[in-house]
């Protein structure tokens, strides 16, 4: 195991955030994230719990913010619900400078907070 890294994040602040700079979306998120996100009754509540998993990526790894690029980290949600983390570009090459072959994630959200767990593991 590499490291642990945790991240919460108030559901009300990311609605706030969203609708003052509604061009984050594109700086932080892939366009499948996206697009799960935009499916959503309320899309504050999956982009939290998917910031709070980008964040807890980076802290995983000992890194801080600019660490890497967030579009570089995705959230990829598969049929039966279960997600993974996939990175891409630059960030792909930092996990791996880290020693960091492959990521355990778990995300959770109540109606205020989302919460992102991560376990960097090596190969």
């Amino acid at each position: 195991m590499i490291g642990i890294g945790t991240d919460l994040v108030d559901i009300d602040r990311m609605r706030d955030v969203l609708a003052r700079t509604p061009g984050m979306v594109d700086r932080l998120f892939c366009p499948d994230e996206q697009a799960y996100a935009d499916k959503s009754a309320d899309p504050a509540r999956p982009y939290a719990a998917r910031f709070a998993a980008k964040e807890a990526v980076l802290k995983s790894l000992g890194l801080g913010l600019g660490g890497m690029r967030f579009a570089e980290i995705e959230v990829v949600r598969f049929p039966d619900g279960h997600p993974e983390l996939v990175l891409h570009g630059d960030a792909a090459a930092v996990a791996e400078q880290h020693g960091a072959a492959r990521f355990l994630i778990s995300l959770s959200h109540t109606d205020t907070l989302a919460q992102a767990m991560v376990v960097a593991l090596a190969s």
